[in-house]
């Protein structure tokens, strides 16, 4: 079995704190076999993760969290940024157009700013003839999600879908990466993509810290990574 983790940002997101390769480092420790950069309306950390990745052991999968007009959508499998704040489906006919599939981001979840889809936007979206056929997935856990009582009504929901389900750790730093995580069927990113199609993930729960400890380590790290992210927006 191979083990993924479909959801992590780098310094290229605003609220991100880790550079490119120190993503990869720990992504090749924790033996993960598969990862997706998806870092908020952006594709450059992607992208450099993506020339990177040999020299780890690690295969990348470009991807973005987009910002839909109803909430984030991760897009896996995309070369190029999306344009934020259009309906969700607007969003997954952009996806398809690249040739992309989708994931539906830690729905129903509050707190700290995130923004989350709905139960009813999800299911209009599958009822799309288009659209249904990229949002293949959900996150039915958010390994750093604050609100965690949304894990279980995600869970629940899932359940009740035509569709493949995944664990993710929506890792702002280091430490967090693999807290959530992805079984598949094999190692490779053709074989993760052949099982969200064929609904045969599984959710792997690796480790959970308190909210309080999931905020406070991100304040540290985003203070400590504030020279680096100055130097790039600088560049």
């Amino acid at each position: 079995m191979g083990l993924a983790d479909l959801h992590m940002h780098t310094i290229y997101s605003y609220d991100g704190t880790a550079t490119v390769p120190a993503v990869l480092r720990r992504a090749r420790e924790l033996g993960l076999n598969v990862i997706a950069i998806t870092d908020h309306d952006e594709i450059a950390g992607a992208l450099e993760a993506q020339k990177l990745a040999s020299h780890y052991g690690v295969e990348v999968i470009p991807g973005s969290e987009i910002t839909t007009a109803e909430g984030d959508l991760l897009a896996l499998f995309i070369r190029e940024k999306i344009k934020p704040g259009l309906s969700l489906i607007e969003t997954l006919l952009c996806v398809r157009e690249q040739g992309g599939v989708a994931i539906a981001a830690h729905p129903m979840a509050g707190g700290m700013g995130m923004n989350s889809l709905k139960p009813a936007s999800i299911l209009k979206a599958l009822k799309h003839p288009l659209a249904g056929k990229i949002l293949i997935g959900i996150e039915a856990y958010n390994g750093t999600s604050i609100d965690r009582i949304s894990n279980h009504y995600a869970r629940i929901f899932a359940n009740t879908l035509n569709i493949a389900q995944t664990g993710n750790s929506d890792a702002h730093i280091v430490d967090t990466i693999g807290f959530g995580s992805t079984e598949f069927p094999g190692t490779s990113a053709a074989d993760l993509l052949k099982a969200l199609y064929e609904r045969t993930t599984r959710v792997r729960k690796m480790n959970e810290w308190s909210p309080l400890r999931v905020i406070s380590s991100w304040g540290f790290r985003y203070i400590e990574s504030a020279f680096t992210r100055l130097a790039m927006a600088r560049a």
